[in-house]
């Protein structure tokens, strides 16, 4: 490239961090599927014979689907900061003590 701006450009480069989100948010969406589908199934099974047992592990199937998928969120916050699409939040400015909490000072 020739011109007075040919070397200002950053160079894409291969970064781990970004397979290992993807590879994770890919891992959890997976898990949360096959919970989903095997709470389904405990459901359906419980509903039919009435097995105490289907139940709990129904229980059990829901539960994780619930932390799988959040996981897949938070994975997916993370990645999206990491590639620059989104950034964090802007911290609240600290608050004068002598103010109470309505924000306007007492007046005498």
């Amino acid at each position: 490239m020739s011109g007075k701006r040919a070397g200002d450009r950053q160079q894409r480069r291969f970064r781990p961090t970004y397979l290992l989100l993807a590879g994770g948010i890919t891992l959890s969406l997976v898990a949360w599927g096959y919970l989903v589908y095997a709470a389904i199934d405990f459901g359906a099974t419980a509903r039919q014979d009435g097995d105490a047992a289907a139940w709990g592990f129904l229980v059990l199937a829901a539960i994780g689907a619930v932390a799988c998928l959040f996981l897949s969120f938070m994975l997916i916050v993370r990645l999206s900061r990491a590639l620059g699409l989104t950034h964090a939040p802007e911290p609240r400015p600290k608050r004068d003590p002598s103010t109470p909490k309505g924000g306007r000072r007492a007046s005498r």
